[in-house]
């Protein structure tokens, strides 16, 4: 049995968190958060109705007996309103959790290096149990530690973009270099590319678009579900080392040897030639 993922005050036994936009429907999203296996689910406060008079709501469909709500940031553009979203969502959602996104422009959505820096700082000294999204920059990374971040997120590839797992050395440096959570966020596309972020060691993989808008999410949230417990055990297993030549599965210490070649009738004729 694998240990529990122990984040901050919460415990999960999934390593794998999901997002919560994309999908066709409320009732989609519904039944793939219960098929992938999730314990966490991440709510984007920003583009969430959270007045109940204006009609249903995500919120609505998210049983939070079941699940823990990871609130982000997402869609903000520096410190000040990543700062301010945060807290509106404790306020609303009554939780200390936030996933913090400060990015840097609409075009590449990546992370904004020094508001990210900045934002980390002020809302750990405000209480707050900080998961943030970054870049794969394991300096980077170590400065959010030191700043107080409880998990650090750093991106596969770009958001939504599908591409994967891009620099896997730069995730395994990361995972040398920090002692806090390591949570690949972002670009996965497929089920192999969740099995290879949890074969890498780190600690869970969150995604939205490799399950929302593929052709079938439900049968999708599945794969991921498998693939993050794959990764997951094969990491814990330990892989072979990689050789350059082969190398025979088989035993051969004991081997009979094979008995000699009789002559031929041309070896025998070479031989009298001789």
């Amino acid at each position: 049995m694998d240990a529990p993922f122990v984040l901050g005050k919460h415990s999960f036994t999934s390593r794998l968190f999901l997002g919560t936009g994309k999908y066709a429907s409320f009732e989609e999203t519904a039944r793939a958060l219960e098929i992938s296996g999730t314990e966490c689910v991440t709510v984007a406060v920003r583009r969430v109705n959270l007045d109940p008079k204006a009609g249903e709501s995500l919120l609505d469909h998210i049983d939070r007996e079941r699940y823990t709500i990871l609130p982000n940031t997402a869609g903000c553009y520096d410190a000040e309103s990543a700062v301010r979203t945060a807290r509106l969502s404790r306020e609303i959602l009554d939780t200390n959790l936030v996933k913090l996104e400060v990015l840097g422009d609409t075009q590449t959505l990546l992370p904004d290096p020094i508001g990210t820096l900045d934002a980390t700082r002020e809302l750990v000294a405000d209480g707050f149990e900080v998961l943030v999204y970054t870049s794969d920059d394991p300096r980077l990374c170590v400065r959010l530690e030191e700043a107080g971040a409880t998990a650090v997120m750093p991106a596969g590839s770009p958001i939504g973009s599908g591409q994967g797992i891009l620099n896997p050395n730069a995730i395994r440096i990361v995972r040398e270099l920090v002692t806090v959570p390591v949570i690949v966020d972002a670009g996965v596309g497929t089920a192999s590319d969740v099995a290879l972020a949890m074969e890498l060691g780190v600690e869970g993989v969150l995604l939205n678009t490799g399950v929302a808008s593929a052709r079938e999410p439900l049968r999708m949230a599945a794969a991921m579900r498998d693939a993050c417990r794959a990764g997951r055990n094969a990491f814990l297993a330990g892989r072979i080392p990689r050789k350059l030549y082969a190398n025979a599965s088989s035993p051969t210490d004991g081997l009979i040897q094979p008995a000699a070649r009789p002559a031929t009738r041309t070896d025998a004729t070479t031989t009298s030639g001789a």
